[in-house]
């Protein structure tokens, strides 16, 4: 039996279907498994996803997530979620790409600045804080641990980090998506929606500002339209200097995420080691930018 067919079994013999059902695999993810199932009265995706603890993923705590997100209007309604399986509405909407996000930087500005103020009304039970520097630490200790083939690099990495987080502007505490590649972001056409949850908490509102723009491919000139629409007013050369180190640190956790996952996850079709060099291409490219237009420590 295959995995597609295990998870097939698995999705009919849930507690929610109206008649027959048809599954179909939705493709995307890079960690988990999804898919769109159709019964007589509408669709859904259904979602397979682990508890990570390497990664600092916990599903019960991404399953309180999404339902706060859909009472605070920002997510699709959760209608099951147990034994790592999530069910939740499927909208039908774009998946946002990054050229979408660069034609709607005010938009997705906005977006991000309700979800940061109106998410902590509606989180419950201990509030999980995500800090991109403190997960970098725990990556290196797990690839430490783990004799990842990048070991040597990891001292270089947390020089790094260190140079990163020593540039960030105190900011108020808010709840931060903390995942935000454009497929995270829909648009039904009325209205843009947020997806996955895994690595939500309370966070600073730059990482959301650097990931979305680091993985949107801003430009400068782009990113302070980001920063401008967030906060209100233009951004002066602190938040300019901290935005741009943290983009370089958003794509440093991220090459990190992906050597964690070269030893601890296999999902089909993805090639982990790739996505690693990806990432520290891109690293090395944002580091190049940040320390041309704003120095070194060193």
């Amino acid at each position: 039996m295959t995995q597609t067919q295990t998870s097939e079994a698995r999705i009919a013999a849930l507690p929610l279907w109206h008649g027959n059902i048809s599954v179909t695999l939705l493709k995307g993810g890079i960690s988990n498994e999804s898919y769109v199932v159709e019964d007589e009265n509408r669709k859904y995706v259904v979602r397979f996803g682990k508890d990570y603890p390497f990664h600092h993923v916990f599903r019960v705590r991404e399953a309180m997530t999404a339902k706060a997100a859909h009472s605070a209007g920002f997510a699709p309604e959760l209608f099951y979620a147990d034994d790592g399986i999530m069910v939740s509405a499927f909208l039908g909407a774009k998946t946002y790409g990054a050229q979408d996000v660069r034609n709607n930087i005010a938009g997705v500005a906005t977006l991000i600045r309700q979800f940061h103020t109106a998410m902590p009304d509606h989180i419950t039970g201990p509030g999980f804080m995500f800090w991109v520097f403190h997960v970098i630490r725990d990556y290196a200790r797990t690839l430490k641990a783990g004799k990842s083939r990048m070991r040597d690099q990891l001292d270089n990495y947390l020089t790094i980090a260190g140079e990163m987080e020593a540039v960030q502007k105190p900011l108020p505490i808010i709840f931060g998506h903390n995942d935000l590649l454009p497929a995270n972001i829909l648009d039904d056409g009325e209205r843009l929606w947020l997806i996955d949850f895994e690595y939500a908490g309370f966070s600073t509102a730059m990482f959301d500002l650097a990931g979305i723009a680091s993985n949107s491919g801003l430009n400068d000139e782009e990113s302070e339209v980001l920063l401008a629409a967030y906060f209100g007013t233009s951004p002066d050369h602190a938040l300019k200097r901290a935005h741009a180190a943290m983009q370089c640190a958003s794509l440093l956790r991220e090459a990190m995420w992906g050597m964690v996952s070269e030893l601890y996850l296999n999902a089909p079709g993805v090639d982990y080691v790739a996505y690693t060099h990806e990432n520290l291409e891109r690293l090395q490219q944002a580091l190049d930018r940040f320390r041309t237009t704003y120095g070194s420590k060193s």
